[in-house]
């Protein structure tokens, strides 16, 4: 935005303390003018009629409180130069630090020194904001990153496979199509999480009152035949959670959990628990199922766009596309809630998630 210049704070402030300084003197010098000078007799008395009287009193006074007050104003201007300085120095670092970040430079930061204060009150506050920006944009680079190679593989394989079926017009057609179709659909489910994850980053959506044990018996209900055709038993306990927020995320957020533990559980004869409850202000979710030890060090990337988690089984027709726990997360994140990921003992891996309740 383009402005007029004006005058800097610190010419203002300077202005302010001299004023204050020059009004403060020149009351003083009227005190003294009234209630000293007005008690001196106008005729001279006393011994040969020299003795003080109030005109030649007043040539006097006169003189020296002008050169008081001039000086007065030569002290307020420099002294109050020098303390505006000093008292708007921290406020010079801050404005550096806010230059350098509309630059593009995040990393910077101002770790102001001193006893707390609202300058460094302002300073840390902008530290920290500085540092989550820089997390931030460091997050979407690696977000973009990722999903402009996840998107060009599909795109590759497609292009490959349409030059084999011009070169090659003998090949079998049909396995061609069929494998263009995988392809293709995997690139839509991929472009639709990709949304979803916007989506949900935003948190545009309307918030209605949504029972999560009504949204978990709907996700077990549409994921049970890909149970029953692994042979895992699908559970659902517990009882009403009510919470506030989009029925659709929710639900999409509770089909990624129970689809996530299915397709990761060891072969038949394993077990997926969803169990939702009421704990006081919070409704919480957990999704347990059994499988291979996680490691410890592994969960907490579980969540990170594409870190599909190499460790953990899965099989070729549920690929997936790297997504699903972090659309979790962004949806929970969305909702106020929090999310915590925990390895069990045995196997597997327990995922709770605690959204603000509502009556």
């Amino acid at each position: 935005m383009n402005r007029r210049p004006g005058p800097s704070a610190r010419l203002k402030l300077t202005i302010s303390y001299a004023g204050l300084v020059l009004v403060t003197g020149a009351v003083l010098l009227a005190v003294v003018w009234v209630f000293l000078l007005r008690y001196v007799p106008d005729s001279p008395q006393g011994l040969l009629g020299i003795s003080p009287n109030r005109y030649l009193l007043s040539r006097v006074f006169g003189r020296a409180a002008a050169v008081a007050l001039a000086l007065l104003l030569v002290f307020g201007l420099v002294g109050g130069w020098i303390l505006a300085g000093r008292m708007l120095a921290p406020l010079t670092q801050i404005t550096d630090a806010a230059r350098m970040a509309g630059n593009g430079s995040l990393s910077h930061r101002i770790r102001m020194k001193g006893r707390q204060d609202e300058f460094r009150e302002l300073s840390d506050a902008f530290d920290s904001m500085l540092e989550q920006l820089e997390s931030h944009v460091a997050e979407q680079q690696r977000f973009a990153a990722n999903a402009s190679h996840e998107l060009r593989t599909p795109l590759a394989i497609s292009q490959t496979l349409l030059d084999v079926a011009r070169r090659d017009p003998t090949r079998d057609q049909a396995e061609i199509f069929e494998r263009l179709q995988a392809v293709n659909t995997r690139a839509i489910d991929l472009t639709e999480a990709l949304l979803l994850l916007s989506r949900s980053d935003r948190g545009n959506f309307t918030r209605e009152s949504v029972d999560l044990s009504l949204v978990a018996e709907e996700a077990a209900e549409t994921l049970l035949p890909l149970a029953e055709q692994r042979g895992i038993t699908l559970d659902v306990t517990g009882g009403a959670a009510r919470t506030s927020g989009s029925a659709e995320l929710l639900l999409r957020m509770v089909t990624n959990l129970v689809q996530n533990a299915i397709v990761h559980n060891l072969p038949a004869g394993c077990t997926v628990t969803v169990h939702t409850e009421a704990q006081g202000d919070a409704s919480v979710l957990r999704v347990e199922n059994t499988g291979h030890p996680v490691p410890p060090e592994l969960v907490p990337t579980l969540t990170e766009p594409f870190q599909r988690g190499t460790e953990r089984v899965r099989t070729d027709e549920h690929a997936g596309v790297g997504l699903g726990l972090a659309i979790v997360h962004s949806i929970v994140r969305a909702h106020d809630g929090t999310l915590d990921l925990a390895p069990r003992p045995t196997g597997g891996l327990l995922v709770t998630v605690r959204l603000p309740g509502t009556p």
